[in-house]
């Protein structure tokens, strides 16, 4: 297994850098190659981690719904009134409808069991929504009006609905219509009528345990102070959120997805400062995590029972999606502020399948109903067609269809690039610049510009500078330049052409041109200059 592991992980990765450097999302080359190295080509992939690819996925999609959970934002959830309610129901809803009604004409299915595939489709893919939407408010995309808010709370609210409708269905297949429930006091309900309690249920419990273990994240890591990093903040979270998974499957009254994205949404409410701590701990944790679910998603594809569906199971995707995903979501934002081209962005944002396709697609054919290995096929084919399109479409459209809005960095870890511009000279002074440089590039993971402007022609000095520069910065990325020229406007040319995100400056220097840093230098740069100015004072030189 062990092997295995090692191999999923950097085959994996790999292949899913190659994919993104030819401009295709990463889990496209992820999924392939877990189909390469599963049971249906080079069957590489012991049986004993397939066992396991079950469990594996499940701490994947606790991963990304804490991702997720971590980065909503109460106010715009507020905002958008009961929109984000809606796409937690009906998009799913008519979707399920329209392909059970398809599914009863293309496939000759009855209308249990094309409902039954319904739900299976209908569902949406936390792995490939969240980050895509954590991706579009880290770049202010829809940020304003709360579109990816809507549409994360949207995704979980509905896998919550239709795999309720899901075990419904089985248990109707299997068993029979005449199944029944006694509650207390004697009162005896169908499985029917016991349906929309079981919906209530599940979505208040999930919000209550997701904010008692919010309270009890709080209490453990910041009021009693068990843990003493960040690291140990996102195990203990990590840990916590896990078990909410596993103990919604052993007592089925909430949804343990729902509960693992509400302590997320609650954390931020209740410590801003640990909720930032355990953002990022949770990034690191999704680069291993998604590595594994798609490549082990990837293996779990049966291609051999594609062949015979193929046609057929692309004309019901395309019909659940164009017809009934397009009713729900127009029904989901009637009378709200969304413009027509940000309702059109629901195509490409809210469509994609994989994880829930894949943990339940095999269900029907294991429990011996008709037509399991076509629900199975058909599955299949969802994540193979709308995953990667899914992945793909997010970021293209959304700069096409979405306004761009400012970033709220407490609620989402805002994505670019760091570059620190230092401006030196060949003073002792340098070194205090160097050294504030590189204590700033520590702590944000920067790349660094060193700029030396050229006054007189002494290449000695300058080689001296640029040694001490790759002493200094020897454990960080960065370039050491040295121009001739005016010394303000180079300074502000070089931190545009290099789009630097800061500039680290000396206030006073010895030599006639760092003199000039007293007064003119420094002075010109911070009055001309759009990008924030830290000036090193020479006097906390130690002698």
């Amino acid at each position: 297994m062990l092997a295995n592991f090692i191999l999923i992980l950097l085959i994996g990765f790999f292949v899913g850098q190659i994919a993104r450097r030819l401009k295709v999302p990463a889990l496209v080359g992820m999924v392939l190659v877990g189909i390469t190295l599963g049971p249906q080509v080079a069957d590489i992939i012991s049986p004993d981690v397939l066992a396991s690819s079950a469990s594996l996925r499940t701490i994947a999609v606790t991963v990304i719904l804490m991702k997720a959970g971590l980065g909503l934002d109460r106010e715009k959830l507020v905002q958008q009134g009961t929109v984000a309610l809606r796409l937690g129901f009906l998009p799913a809803a008519c979707e399920a409808v329209v392909i059970a009604i398809a599914a009863i004409w293309i496939l000759k299915f009855d209308f249990a069991t094309g409902l039954l595939l319904g739900c299976i489709i209908g569902a949406e893919s936390p792995a490939v929504i969240v980050p895509g939407m954590l991706r579009l408010k880290s770049l202010g995309w829809g940020v304003t009006k709360g579109i990816p808010d809507a549409i994360l709370t949207g995704s979980a609210l509905s896998d919550v609905l239709l795999l309720l409708i899901f075990s419904l269905l089985l248990n109707f297949l299997t068993q029979g219509a005449n199944s029944s429930t006694t509650l207390p006091f004697g009162i005896t309900l169908s499985a029917v009528q016991l349906l929309p309690l079981e919906i209530i249920c599940q979505i208040v419990l999930g919000v209550v345990l997701g904010l008692v273990t919010a309270q009890l994240l709080v209490l453990l890591l910041v009021k009693q102070n068990w843990t003493q990093n960040a690291v140990q903040d996102s195990l203990v979270a990590a840990s916590l959120t896990l078990l909410l998974v596993v103990l919604a499957e052993k007592f089925p009254f909430f949804s343990g997805y729902l509960a693992v994205m509400a302590t997320g949404f609650f954390l931020i409410e209740f410590d801003g400062p640990l909720a930032r701590r355990l953002r990022s701990g949770f990034d690191s944790l999704w680069i291993v995590a998604e590595i594994l679910l798609f490549v082990l998603l990837g293996a779990s594809i049966q291609l051999q029972v594609l062949e015979k569906t193929l046609v057929s199971g692309l004309v019901i995707l395309a019909m659940g999606t164009l017809i009934g995903r397009a009713i729900g979501w127009y029904l989901s934002t009637l009378g709200s502020n969304w413009k027509w081209r940000e309702r059109l962005f629901l195509l490409p944002g809210n469509s994609a399948k994989a994880t829930v396709q894949a943990a339940i697609g095999a269900i029907p054919l294991g429990q011996g109903i008709d037509g399991g290995e076509t629900i199975l096929a058909v599955a299949a084919l969802s994540i193979l067609v709308t995953a990667p399109l899914g992945a793909w479409a997010i970021p293209t459209f959304a700069p096409k269809l979405l306004d761009k809005g400012e970033v709220d960095p407490t609620k989402v870890a805002i994505a670019r690039r760091i570059i620190i511009l230092a401006a030196v000279d060949t003073s002792p002074l340098a070194n205090q610049v160097l050294t504030k440089t590189a204590d700033l590039a520590r702590r944000s993971d920067a790349e660094v510009i060193v700029l030396h402007i050229i006054r007189t022609n002494d290449s000695q000095r300058v080689e001296h500078l640029r040694e001490k520069t790759q002493k200094l910065l020897a454990d960080i990325h960065h370039k050491f330049i040295a121009i001739p020229g005016s010394i303000p406007e180079e300074i502000i040319r070089v931190a545009q052409e290099y789009r630097v995100t800061d500039i680290v400056i000396g206030k006073r220097g010895h030599q006639p041109w760092d003199e000039v840093l007293v007064g003119s230098v420094s002075q010109a740069v911070l009055e001309s200059s759009l990008i924030p100015v830290i000036l090193v004072d020479e006097d906390r030189i130690a002698n």
